[in-house]
């Protein structure tokens, strides 16, 4: 078996991206070597094989359906996420996020589907397809993957680190673990000592992260009670599913290190999918800064800047309407009151308010428009009735036009191709850079905005 159909790569590129060992090339695809029985990274420092010997994969999930046991060297599980589905059917992507958000955990490939809109005998048609195994034996391999993760790079007792993962019992996670990556845990279990101070796992960063640069962003939109920033770190409350917690992210060398509690650990996954999205960690960072070089090479004042994102896409929504033609100072202070309004304390802590939060008060305390404030009801409700719509979907909202839904795609998705070229202070930049606009910079048009908006400092 080689790539698939529906890789961008063909096998004579990736033989030239591995003997090369292209960072550009880590996520993209994976390398098995039929001498062995194990898969790899392209970047893998091992002894290169001979090309007889070798196979391509697009995901982890495809190279252990065929029988390869994962490099305890160079950790496939901690490869960076790739484009490699880019293109593809819309439905399978969405099924594909929401099986990595855990969807299986909870809930049947059946009741799945119709959350989907579509049969379940079509969804597997669909995996089949594309991946080559179904939706079921998608999520166990994932399951494997982000467990492999939690051995190699946590202070996790082995137990946590089963139910974290999705498995019910510590029993079935050691006969799953032997059975599909012909290894026991503690055979991956990693022997470096992280810190005690509470639960902790290191998350790989793909390149550099201009760490500081996002600190300050934070800085100057964090909430008072629910965000802490200081020289070094990032911590915030967070609410996921039917559990809440708290982290605290700061870079250790070429990594995130974060420290968590969560009342849930099982939603552990969740949370380290929403802090990978939130500080942008899997892109690669040098290949978008050298295409907007490429354009303009003043544009790049400062390297490594990644998109600073928000909790989720509600949070982003409401952050966008309080900002709507308005500065960043007087957002946060309306943002502010917002949370301190509707908040109740549990256990001392605040958390952002839900839809329901918002709609059960009088939002008179906000020193902002009127109709402002209508704008902010018809989201929450329209939010609170449509939890899975799309986000171009609130341009049906009255008081909800493209620059808000920009916003939210930017910092809530941290979708990468966000060009706000509306925003003044892009604008402004424009002028002084004139081979910049939505078309030239895609499709790396969010960072574009971010080095225009880092030419503010």
């Amino acid at each position: 078996m080689t790539l698939s159909n529906y890789s961008q790569l063909t096998d004579l590129q990736c033989q030239r991206a591995r003997l090369a060992r292209d960072a550009r090339f880590d996520g993209v695809f994976f390398v098995a070597v039929k001498t062995t029985g194990i898969f790899c990274r392209p970047i893998c420092p091992a002894n290169l094989p001979k090309e007889e010997n070798v196979e391509y994969f697009d995901t982890q999930a495809q190279a252990l359906n065929a029988g390869y046991r994962p490099c305890l060297r160079c950790r496939p599980d901690s490869a960076p996420s790739s484009w490699a589905w880019r293109g593809v059917e819309t439905t399978f992507i969405r099924a594909l996020k929401m099986i990595e958000a855990g969807e299986l955990h909870q809930s049947s490939v059946s009741e799945m589907s119709e959350r989907l809109g579509i049969s379940d005998r079509y969804l597997r048609l669909l995996f089949n397809k594309y991946l080559s195994m179904s939706p079921k034996q998608y999520a166990l391999y994932l399951q494997l993957m982000f467990a492999k993760q939690l051995l190699s790079a946590s202070n996790m007792g082995v137990t946590d680190i089963a139910f974290a993962s999705g498995f019910k019992s510590v029993r079935r996670f050691n006969d799953a673990f032997i059975k599909q990556l012909k290894l026991t845990p503690s055979e991956i279990r990693s022997t470096h000592s992280l810190e005690k101070v509470s639960n902790v796992i290191d998350l790989t960063v793909h390149g550099e992260i201009n760490w500081q640069f996002m600190l300050n962003f934070y800085r100057t939109r964090a909430i008072e009670g629910v965000e802490q920033i200081n020289a070094t770190s990032y911590q915030r409350t967070f609410k996921l599913n039917n559990c809440s917690g708290w982290f605290k992210a700061y870079p250790i060398q070429n990594k995130l290190r974060v420290e968590f509690e969560l009342t849930d650990i099982s939603q552990l996954r969740g949370l380290v999918s929403q802090i990978r999205k939130m500080f942008d960690v899997d892109t690669d960072i040098a290949q978008v800064e050298n295409q907007l070089r490429l354009l303009s090479q003043p544009l790049i004042k400062y390297s490594g800047i990644r998109i600073p994102g928000v909790w989720n896409v509600w949070e982003a929504g409401v952050r966008a309407i309080l900002g709507q033609q308005v500065s960043v100072k007087s957002a946060i202070t309306q943002l502010n009151l917002l949370v301190s309004n509707t908040n109740r304390k549990s256990s001392g802590c605040l958390y952002f308010p839900t839809p329901r939060e918002i709609l059960a008060i009088d939002l008179g305390f906000l020193r902002m428009p009127e109709s402002r404030k209508q704008t902010l009801r018809r989201f929450a409700e329209f939010y609170l009735n449509n939890p899975d719509s799309e986000v171009n979907d609130w341009l049906e909202i009255k008081g909800i036009g493209p620059w808000t839904t920009d916003y939210a795609k930017l910092r809530g998705l941290s979708l990468p191709n966000c060009f706000l070229e509306t925003d003044l202070v892009v604008k402004k930049m424009l002028a002084k850079f004139p081979s910049l606009d939505r078309e030239s910079v895609s499709p790396w048009g969010s960072y574009a905005t971010f080095h225009c908006w880092s030419h503010q400092s």
